[in-house]
């Protein structure tokens, strides 16, 4: 199993129960699946305020966890909910954390918009023009719209509707060759 490519989960929600960790927890147990290992980073809450002047080595101890996470994944998934017609400002955040470093650049990331109909596109225009500055490679086939009965869950948190599971685990497969095929391409090339 170590020899899978490693996805690296990122929720935008601090939130207990929080649909957007609904859905990255369902594509956790769905990952076998699409031939990957998901792994979530857990660390959000304990983020430092984005600081330039502590942008340097050393960096403080979760900026530093957060940035060998990204170095270590094949790709990265994210889900975030939209607060006041962007992105929550703990999320904001990390993504601030990530400029600075050269872990993002050209890694393959996605996302998983979970919102309400008509709702998310704030948080999505917010993401992409961040995912921009950082040089993070957008897998375009991956980034999808679900929609999400947050009733809909079993005893452990995860979403039990068969055809958005199979959705994840498509996202998961799609995002895993981006960074597989990013991680064979021959320099110069």
């Amino acid at each position: 199993m170590s020899d899978l490519p490693v996805i690296l989960l990122l929720s935008g929600s601090l939130r207990t129960g929080s649909t957007n960790d609904a859905v990255l927890r369902t594509a956790q147990a769905v990952a076998p699946a699409a031939k990957v290992r998901a792994v979530i980073y857990g660390g959000l809450a304990e983020l430092p305020h984005f600081n330039p002047d502590e942008d340097t080595d050393p960096l403080p101890a979760p900026v530093a966890g957060l940035r060998g996470a990204i170095d270590a994944a094949a790709g990265l998934l994210i889900c975030s909910p939209e607060y006041a017609g962007t992105l929550p400002g703990s999320f904001k955040n990390l993504l601030d954390w990530t400029v600075g470093g050269t872990e993002i650049c050209d890694k393959p990331v996605a996302w998983i918009n979970a919102a309400a109909p008509g709702r998310g596109h704030g948080a999505e225009a917010t993401l992409r023009s961040v995912l921009a500055y950082t040089g993070a490679d957008v897998v375009e086939p991956a980034c999808v719209k679900l929609q999400v009965d947050r009733t809909a869950l079993d005893d452990g948190g995860l979403l039990t509707d068969p055809e958005v599971r199979r959705r994840i685990a498509e996202v998961l497969g799609v995002l895993a060759a981006a960074g597989v095929r990013r991680a064979v391409v021959p320099e110069g090339a």
